[in-house]
């Protein structure tokens, strides 16, 4: 029983120490780093794109301009 004991209090011990060197760990990127920096670049890619509509004042990508109104065509027309 007492080998039992003490098992058990290494292993508590030895979490106990993980857990706190993991949440003390300063390294490293977080989810919310990563997502805003995901979140920059979309928006910025989608100022690039409007200001390219803007410029030039036609469609830049025919394909994805045809591919979003075949998204919202409710007609039923099937291809």
């Amino acid at each position: 029983m007492k080998q039992w004991l003490k098992a058990a209090k290494k292993k508590i011990i030895h979490s106990v120490a993980r857990t706190k060197q993991a949440l003390g760990n300063r390294r490293g990127e977080g989810f919310v780093d990563t997502a805003v920096k995901i979140l920059m670049g979309v928006v910025i890619g989608a100022l690039v794109l409007a200001g390219l509509y803007l410029l030039f004042e036609d469609t830049i990508l025919p394909t994805l301009t045809e591919r979003i109104k075949d998204m919202f065509d409710y007609g039923g027309s099937l291809r």
